[in-house]
């Protein structure tokens, strides 16, 4: 075989694969349900882009107003957490699919409060997590969640059935 059928030979195969294995681009789907937060604010509370969702930093306010719950950081830490769950199971996942949380403190010294309340909304698993201080949080809340998630057969498979 010459040199040039051996080439166009492998050009053929390799296009071939390529054409098989392309898959189309991910969809990106913007999400409002309206559950947790008003929907005339300039951001999505979901974005989807394949098998990752962003969620929104979320904190403790009364859902459908902009309203902080009252009692503190433990309060705020509770509707914080269920603000995300609510929006998480609004649009069909849950929190076991979430696997990265950015927590923002006003105070870092409600580190230890925070995290007795966040723990119960795990079981075993946790997702991979950060924390940092901050000078100011909307709305002046105590405390700001926001998350990553993974959803999908192909995805995080190392558990099968978890998403």
């Amino acid at each position: 075989m010459s040199r040039f059928g051996l080439a166009l030979g492998l050009a053929a195969a390799l296009a071939a694969v390529q054409a098989v294995s392309a898959e189309p681009p991910p969809t990106v789907d913007f999400l409002n349900s309206g559950k947790v937060l008003p929907k005339n604010l300039p951001f999505s509370e979901l974005v989807r882009h394949g098998n990752t969702l962003y969620l929104s930093g979320q904190v403790g306010i009364e859902p459908g107003t902009l309203k902080i719950v009252p009692g503190g950081i433990a309060q705020e830490a509770k509707q914080t957490m269920e603000n995300i769950k609510t929006s998480l199971e609004a649009h069909g996942y849950s929190l076991q699919s979430l696997v990265k949380c950015t927590v923002m403190l006003a105070d870092i010294g409600d580190w230890p409060a925070f995290n007795e309340v966040y723990k119960t909304y795990f079981k075993g698993d946790y997702p991979a997590r950060s924390a940092f201080g901050a000078s100011g949080l909307a709305l002046g809340a105590k405390v700001e969640v926001e998350c990553i998630g993974a959803v999908g057969e192909r995805c995080c498979s190392a558990k099968p059935g978890r998403f």
